[in-house]
C-alpha cells in the first residue's frame, strides 16, 4: 500500500514542529552538499529558523557566492547599497531641513506683517492671537526695566540726599568754630561724632586721621 500524500501546512504543535524542522533542515543540507559534489556545482544554503537562528552551506566562499549571485540578477553590491541609503538619508535629512528653514522664515515674515495674501480668517486669528501674546511679554518686560530702574535712581537720591545732609553738618561745624574760639581737641572731638553719627562704619578711619 502506497504512502499518502502529505498536506501541507503549518505544524501547529510546537515541539512536532521542531522535530520536522530539524530533520528537514539536515537533509536540505545533506542534499546541497551531495549536489555540489556530484555536479560539481556552486552551491550557497541558508535557512532561517522561526526563532531566528541560521544555518547554512556553501560548496564555495559564501560571501562570493551572494556577490556573484547579485551580479547575475542586477542587485547592487552591499557596499554600494549601504553608501547609496547612506546618500538618500541625507538627501532626505537636507530636504527635510530645507523644508523647515522655508516653514520658519515664512513664519517670521507673517509676524513682520509681510506675505499675508494667502492666510485665510483662521489663520490671520491665530497669526493675531501670537502677536498680541508677543506684545504682552514685551510690555512686561518694559515694565520691569523702568521699575528697576526707577529704584536705582531712587536709592541714588536717598544716598545724594545723606551725603549732602552731612555736608551741612560739618559746613555748620566750621562755621561755629570760626565764630566760638573752641579748644582744638574739643571741635576734632565734635566733628568725629558727627561723622559717627552719619556713618558708624567709617568711625575707625576717621579717628586715626584726625589723631595725625
Amino acid at each position: 500500500m502506497g504512502r499518502g500524500k502529505v498536506e501541507l501546512k503549518k505544524i501547529e504543535n510546537p515541539t512536532s514542529r521542531q522535530v520536522t524542522f530539524s530533520k528537514r533542515r539536515n537533509g536540505l543540507l545533506k542534499k546541497a552538499f551531495e549536489l555540489s559534489i556530484l555536479c560539481d556545482a556552486e552551491v550557497a544554503l541558508l535557512i532561517f529558523s522561526s526563532s531566528g537562528k541560521v544555518y547554512q552551506f556553501a560548496s564555495h566562499d559564501m560571501d562570493r557566492t551572494i556577490s556573484k549571485y547579485r551580479d547575475e540578477v542586477g542587485l547592487p553590491d552591499s557596499n554600494e547599497a549601504r553608501a547609496s541609503r547612506s546618500i538618500e538619508f541625507w538627501i532626505s535629512e537636507i530636504n527635510e531641513l530645507t523644508r523647515a528653514a522655508e516653514e520658519l522664515e515664512l513664519k517670521l515674515k507673517h509676524l513682520a506683517g509681510e506675505e499675508l495674501t494667502m492666510l485665510g480668517m483662521k489663520d490671520l486669528k491665530q497669526l493675531e492671537r501670537q502677536l498680541r501674546t508677543g506684545i504682552d511679554r514685551v510690555r512686561s518686560k518694559k515694565r520691569r526695566i523702568i521699575a528697576d530702574h526707577i529704584n536705582q535712581l531712587k536709592r541714588n537720591q536717598r544716598a545724594l540726599q545723606e551725603e549732602n545732609t552731612l555736608l551741612k553738618k560739618t559746613a555748620r561745624l566750621h562755621e561755629f568754630h570760626e565764630e566760638v574760639p573752641f579748644i582744638p581737641a574739643v571741635f576734632e572731638e565734635l566733628v568725629h561724632a558727627s561723622h559717627l553719627r552719619a556713618n558708624p562704619e567709617q568711625g575707625s578711619s576717621f579717628t586715626s586721621t584726625t589723631s595725625q
